[in-house]
């Protein structure tokens, strides 16, 4: 097996204090594939429920007019004296009416990830912690620090 890297070890002053072999865990191979898998699909526990309620679009007692009127025979709120009466009501393409396929409750809001692959996230991630590429890439500014990864007492 190939030796792995030395990395200095600096204490609180920022002087040298000691090297130690950079662990097996920041050279293993990056998966951002499986990082963005991983990330997308837990955080997505924490999303809440939602629906629309189940009577919206349908509190009203209209019926159709049925045919040989000359008008759609979609549902119509009854009446007269009022600019409601006789408008369409129930159906998606109505003002007022029901959304098509109402959103429900029962959806499947929550995800549940593999624990191997939750380890190999965490894995890829540290490992490309220790790649100042990569860090740089993310927006850190690591220009004032001595080496990545920075290893302190």
């Amino acid at each position: 097996a190939a030796a792995r890297p030395l990395v200095q070890i600096y204490n609180a002053e920022g002087k040298t204090a000691g090297s130690a072999t950079l662990p097996a865990v920041l050279t293993a191979p990056i998966r951002d594939d499986v990082v963005r898998f991983v990330h997308t699909n837990i955080n997505k526990n924490r999303r809440q429920a939602y629906a629309v309620s189940v009577k919206a679009g349908h509190q009203s007692s209209a019926e159709s007019w049925g045919t040989g009127r000359a008008v759609s025979r979609i549902p119509r709120v009854p009446g007269s004296g009022t600019h409601r009466a006789g408008q369409g009501a129930f159906g998606n393409m109505c003002r007022g009416g029901r959304m098509f396929a109402p959103t429900k409750v029962w959806r499947r809001w929550h995800r549940r990830v593999n624990l191997t692959q939750k380890r190999l996230a965490i894995t890829s991630a540290l490992a490309a912690s220790a790649l100042p590429s990569l860090v740089l890439a993310r927006g850190h500014s690591i220009d004032r620090i001595p080496e990545v990864p920075l290893v302190v007492s």
